[in-house]
């Protein structure tokens, strides 16, 4: 039996999945990512650590599954996007943490850009917005930072990567400084319309182009294992940001179709085919897939807290030991009491892109207790993904008539049925809610003929449960209004 790997790096844990030809989960192995906080609004990860749990659960799975390194045909990998690294080309080693995506610690550089003017620049080459929340930023401080990068840079003996990159570099012993179309759009310094590096925008930030990976198709045979995870030295054939992987995973190959991830964060995308469109409510243009010559594109509303605040509830607040639990304490009120929980803690993202808004819980009461909070957490989920789904149908002119679902958080029948409550549509939860690390499978799978084709992947799709609105929109509508009151509330919190 063959079966392709997926190595799925994400922000709270790397994982690895087998999955066989019949999309069917053969073993999964994963190890929990711990989080740094050296200042408020940072967010680091270790990067050795980041490689080691890479290694280690894909020796786990592989072994789990009672397989050799024979018989894993491929491997795809997909990962949190715009955390940003930058490492030694000579000795390999990083030059400082990874700086996460949720990071916010270039706030100020993005405001004097945006002072001077550039932000349009930057907006209708990437199709992004300028914030913290993306790579280029993020680059320019490690720069300027740490002693003698700069000189190091301009001397071309350093390397940027999202994570991707980072993993291939090391899975290659170095053969590979490569990304591929998803995770370079990402950036804030990839041109979606050369499909190239761009210049101008690499100057306006400082950033030498030596540092910058080669961009690839997100389907295509890369190279090979140098036998440190896999003896046979088996191929790495696919690459997607979690984001496009899930996009690709969950089948949305036709044009219009949406699919929103439940993970760490919260984040909806809507295959708009092949060619991009520009928002006009404050969604991202962005890359979704790259197989060799076809491109497909996507917007994309990005909610930064979502499942975060869950671990929040469990390790700041204790008020629930694990996070399954918030279903069931959660489901002790009938309603949050008046309560509502914007989660605001790096700032917000779509539609509102305000890296100074901060976390918020109002309309507290004598009578609020554990249990209303918890509900409101959920529901916070729920309400940002309404505002990014009210604005892809504004850019698309489209109304949207069914949402496919995944990520982990996915698998709370009371979140998914607020959701669908509050959206008034039907929320479709597939069999399959690995679907980012399926994803990531599908790409590689397809390079080596693992697969047929599309229509073969998309047959492999089954829906476990769909969840049909059971409140009228009059109320959906008026609890929507009411979390934005309280969102108008958090906003510029930080630099008041």
């Amino acid at each position: 039996m063959k079966c392709v790997l997926a190595l799925d790096q994400g922000t709270t844990s790397s994982r690895s999945i087998l999955f066989d030809q019949s999309g069917r989960m053969r073993s999964i192995a994963q190890q929990e990512l711990r989080q740094h906080y050296p200042r408020p609004g940072w967010v680091e990860h270790d990067p050795v650590e980041i490689w080691e749990a890479q290694q280690q659960t894909a020796r786990q799975a592989i072994r789990h599954a009672g397989l050799d390194s024979g018989a894993i045909a491929a491997i795809g990998i997909t990962n949190q996007r715009e955390t940003t690294l930058v490492w030694n080309r000579k000795t390999g080693q990083p030059i400082y943490n990874a700086i996460v995506w949720q990071d916010r610690r270039t706030a100020d550089i993005c405001a004097r850009l945006k002072a001077d003017g550039a932000e349009e620049t930057f907006h209708q080459a990437t199709g992004l917005y300028l914030d913290p929340y993306f790579s280029g930023t993020k680059i320019k401080w490690l720069l300027d930072s740490v002693d003698g990068a700069r000189a190091q840079a301009e001397c071309g003996e350093l390397a940027f990567g999202t994570i991707d990159s980072w993993l291939i570099w090391k899975l290659t012993h170095g053969a590979l400084h490569i990304t591929d179309a998803t995770n370079a759009s990402r950036t804030l310094l990839f041109n979606l319309h050369t499909l190239q590096w761009d210049n101008t925008l690499l100057e306006l930030l400082d950033i030498p182009l030596s540092m910058m990976p080669e961009v690839r198709s997100s389907s295509e045979v890369y190279g090979a294992v140098d036998n440190h995870l896999c003896a046979c030295g088996c191929t790495i054939s696919g690459i997607a940001g979690d984001q496009h992987a899930a996009l690709f995973g969950q089948a949305c190959f036709e044009k219009g179709v949406s699919k929103n991830t439940y993970g760490t964060g919260c984040f909806m995308l809507a295959n708009t085919g092949d060619k991009p469109v520009t928002s006009n409510n404050k969604l991202l243009t962005t890359i979704a897939w790259k197989c060799g010559d076809d491109i497909r594109y996507a917007l994309e509303g990005s909610v930064f807290i979502a499942g975060a605040v869950v671990q929040w509830l469990r390790d700041e607040l204790e008020i629930i030991t694990s996070a399954p639990d918030i279903e069931a304490l959660a489901a002790r009120v009938p309603d949050a009491g008046g309560v509502c929980f914007v989660p605001a803690f790096t700032g917000l993202g779509a539609p509102h892109w305000d890296p100074h808004a901060r976390g918020t819980l109002i309309g507290l009461t004598r009578g609020t207790g554990k249990a209303h909070i918890a509900r409101a957490a959920l529901e916070s989920m729920c309400f940002q993904s309404m505002e990014v789904l009210r604005a892809v149908e504004k850019d698309t002119g489209t109304p949207t008539d069914r949402l496919r679902v995944d990520g982990g958080a996915c698998v709370n029948d009371l979140l998914m049925q607020i959701q669908a409550d509050l959206l008034q549509i039907p929320v479709e939860r597939p069999r399959i809610i690995e679907t980012t690390a399926f994803g990531a499978a599908a790409l590689a799978g397809l390079a080596v003929g693992f697969w047929g084709g599309l229509d073969e992947l998309a047959a492999i799709r089954e829906v476990d449960r769909v969840f049909e609105p059971q409140i009228s929109s009059d109320e959906a509508e008026s609890r929507f209004n009411r979390w934005l009151r309280a969102v108008e509330r958090c906003r510029d919190w930080e630099i008041i």
